[in-house]
């Protein structure tokens, strides 16, 4: 959060008309942002949020809710007797982490009721860290029949592990991944299926909303601004709202995506 601050009052130096920022914490960056809107700049999030009084607006990939029910279904959708399954995330004050995960703790009393979620720990979105803490949930969990990593550095930390301690077929990855880095595990078995939205229509769609900003649209509950060819956008009454549902990536589809991103 320190080094975004940086670029955030270099930004303000420049006199930028426009500052999208992927939040690092949803708290400290506020009064950079605030100081980047008292001079006209105008400010959105998108991906992992600012709180809202450090933001015009708000756009998340696709619906939190929508997220935390698919990454439990990932892990599910194999899983016809239920089981003990772990989230392994990133770091534990990511905004959007924790969303999905709270998201997907709702999910499951009521649609998974077989799925039993034995623990939630951090790797910071450090491939090393990472590595242990799946490492240890493996440990400590012999039961454990799926790591569901909402991280794409997570996810492939998660994957090697399955794979270097031969448990293909016995400890299921799944969560959210690039195809480009994870083929290899739904290649190899480790993993049967991820899902993801594309990155390359988010950031296109995070700069279409600054665009609509800077030309006049305004930034309000029930506003409709324009992403583009990615449709429109209806925020809802904190200013946020989804570009689309995730995507799910198996086999029957992996190779042609992985030469996409």
């Amino acid at each position: 959060a320190e080094a975004q601050i940086e670029v955030i009052n270099s930004l303000i130096a420049q006199q930028v008309d426009a500052i999208a920022i992927s939040a690092n914490d949803p708290d400290a960056l506020v009064p950079a942002l605030q100081k980047a809107m008292e001079r006209g700049i105008k400010v959105i999030s998108w991906d992992s949020g600012v709180a809202p009084e450090g933001r015009q607006l708000h756009l998340n990939p696709s619906d939190i809710d929508l997220i935390g029910e698919t990454i439990i279904k990932l892990a599910a959708d194999y899983l016809p007797e239920g089981g003990d399954v772990a989230i392994l995330s990133a770091a534990s004050t990511a905004t959007n982490q924790n969303a999905w995960i709270e998201a997907a703790k709702a999910a499951l009393p009521e649609k998974f009721a077989n799925i039993n979620l034995v623990a939630v720990v951090y790797g910071d979105d450090d491939s090393v860290k990472s590595t242990d803490e799946a490492k240890g949930l493996i440990a400590s969990y012999p039961d454990l029949k799926a790591i569901i990593a909402p991280t794409t550095v997570g996810v492939v930390a998660a994957a090697q592990v399955v794979t270097d301690q031969n448990l293909i077929g016995k400890v299921n990855v799944t969560g959210l991944a690039l195809p480009s880095e994870f083929k290899q595990f739904i290649d190899n078995g480790a993993s049967q299926a991820v899902a993801l939205w594309n990155p390359i229509d988010l950031g296109y769609s995070a700069v279409m909303l600054a665009n609509a900003l800077v030309e006049g649209g305004e930034a309000a509950p029930g506003a409709t601004l324009s992403m583009g060819r990615m449709g429109d956008l209806t925020l809802d009454d904190t200013n946020s709202g989804a570009m689309a549902a995730p995507f799910t990536f198996d086999a029957s589809n992996i190779e042609e995506f992985s030469k996409i991103y």
